[in-house]
């Protein structure tokens, strides 16, 4: 006859169980929002904009849609950071306005997500922009299409770059986002899109 289990050990498992069952809910979440991306066709856009990092997966993605649309602007997210390297010396090459008034690189104010969400709402009040589409990675989508959408008084459809990553590198990727998702829906960036 087996030995009855004790309650403690009937509650650890329980626990075990519960715990399995949300981290599988999460993931399953995380995949869908961050993984398996879906956005809006894209037909028109006043401006084409690169958010910065990962410039060597976005940057040519933004520049062959901005000829796809024949959009009259890009814009660059200037952060001098390694990942943005290449973005950045694109900047630094298509700096005189005399020559590239259509290339528009902005250093956002901080240095990150939410600095180029107001930064972008400033410049679609300043060049009257209707609507942009704004190129970064599908597991940032989520995060960057929330906080547009609080700054910029434009049609903003997201256009997402699929990185190459580890199942490790998008799992730490799945938790970093569902961070900084949960902290752009509980803290706005702008109370209202920028006008």
């Amino acid at each position: 006859m087996p030995a009855s289990e004790s309650p403690l050990s009937r509650s650890l498992r329980r626990v075990a169980l519960a715990l399995l069952a949300a981290l599988l809910v999460w993931l399953f979440f995380a995949f869908q929002l961050f993984y398996n991306v879906h956005t809006s066709p894209l037909k028109k856009a006043d401006a084409v904009v690169m958010l910065g990092g990962a410039s060597k997966e976005r940057l040519l993605d933004a520049m062959l849609l901005r000829a796809d649309l024949q959009a009259p602007y890009l814009v660059i997210s200037n952060t001098s950071t390694p990942g943005n390297a290449s973005a950045d010396d694109y900047c630094e090459t298509h700096s005189n306005k005399a020559i590239y008034p259509d290339i528009i690189c902005f250093r956002p104010e901080p240095m990150d997500t939410r600095g180029e969400a107001t930064s972008l709402g400033h410049l679609a009040v300043e060049y009257q922009w209707d609507s942009l589409a704004v190129v970064t990675s599908k597991y940032h989508i989520a995060r960057a299409g929330q906080l547009m959408n609080q700054c910029v008084n434009s049609e903003v459809t997201m256009v997402p770059t699929t990185p190459q990553l580890s199942t490790w590198q998008w799992l730490r990727r799945f938790v970093i986002e569902t961070g900084g998702l949960t902290t752009v829906i509980l803290s706005q960036e702008c109370d209202s899109p920028i006008r």
